[in-house]
């Protein structure tokens, strides 16, 4: 064999065992190991949301399992805020959004996505979670829940229902008006200093309509079977894990689109301070843009 013919095959192995190595590594990263999360840190990222109502909370949770869409789903939401209702269903759908429904769900609630955006790290890992332990992830949700409870913080009021059974459901008084919760996690589960008024300590003043035109993204339908450990989105078992999350696909009544988005139809106006610090206070929808 001549020299040449020895260095070419030497070429050959390198380049096979190259391409070999790569591929080894592709499908190391797709089929790595699920995340681990002990108790204590489940307990602690879902703090900031185990309080909102069950239908706002399984739409967060499964959004959460798609963290790269988060980001432009809100930045879409901050832009198309003064649309609501039926207008808002009309302008998702003729946008043909490549987000997936569970993301495009959460497009009436600005403030709740941008909230996810504002922390991608900790959104990531709440979608990480519950891939990897959607059983453990509802447990944690119900032991937070618990301790609002137990502590008074968290009881049935003119926006919820507050069923204390052996889970803890957190229903609208009003199904089609979706309460947002206020309150510090560094106060609601925990013990109430003396003399401190619990009543005060969770805010539901911020809410949205959703009505028939949102239900092909699943809203009314969207609910837990907490003693089952099972989250139902449009009335069908979110089956998405940690194995399947590459293919997993979600049946909804929502056509898929391909191709080119359409021309944007609609102005973008981008939410002003005052109505993004509305939000934050707990207090009601401000809206400065009128159309």
């Amino acid at each position: 064999m001549s020299f040449t013919r020895r260095i070419s095959g030497r070429r050959s192995c390198v380049c096979a065992a190259f391409v070999f190595a790569f591929a080894g590594m592709g499908s190391l990263a797709f089929g790595q190991a699920p995340p681990s999360y002990p108790p204590q840190e489940l307990d602690r990222l879902v703090q900031r949301v185990a309080l909102y109502p069950d239908p706002l909370l399984s739409q967060i949770l499964a959004a959460a399992t798609f963290p790269d869409q988060i980001p432009p789903a809100a930045q879409w939401s901050d832009q198309h805020h003064y649309l609501v209702g039926d207008a808002l269903a009309r302008a998702i759908s003729d946008d043909r959004l490549p987000w997936d429904p569970s993301v495009q769900a959460l497009l009436p609630f600005p403030s709740v996505l941008s909230m996810l955006a504002s922390d991608m790290a900790w959104t990531t890992e709440l979608g990480n979670a519950f891939l990897a332990g959607q059983p453990q992830l509802m447990d944690a949700v119900q032991r937070e829940r618990r301790l609002a409870y137990n502590y008074g913080y968290l009881r049935t009021n003119p926006q919820i229902i507050v069923n204390a059974g052996p889970n803890i459901e957190i229903l609208p008084a009003n199904p089609a008006f979706i309460v947002v919760p206020y309150y510090d996690p560094l106060v609601v589960f925990a013990a109430p200093r003396p003399g401190f008024f619990v009543g005060s300590a969770i805010g539901f003043r911020f809410g949205i309509t959703i009505g028939a035109a949102f239900a092909p993204w699943g809203w009314g339908a969207a609910h837990f079977a907490w003693g089952q450990h099972v989250l139902f989105i449009n009335n069908a078992r979110w089956n998405r894990t940690w194995v399947n999350r590459a293919v997993y696909v979600h049946p909804y009544a929502l056509p898929r689109y391909s191709g080119p988005r359409p021309a944007e139809r609609h102005a973008l106006e981008v939410r002003t301070e005052r109505e993004r610090q509305a939000w934050r206070d707990g207090r009601a929808r401000e809206e400065e843009h009128h159309r």
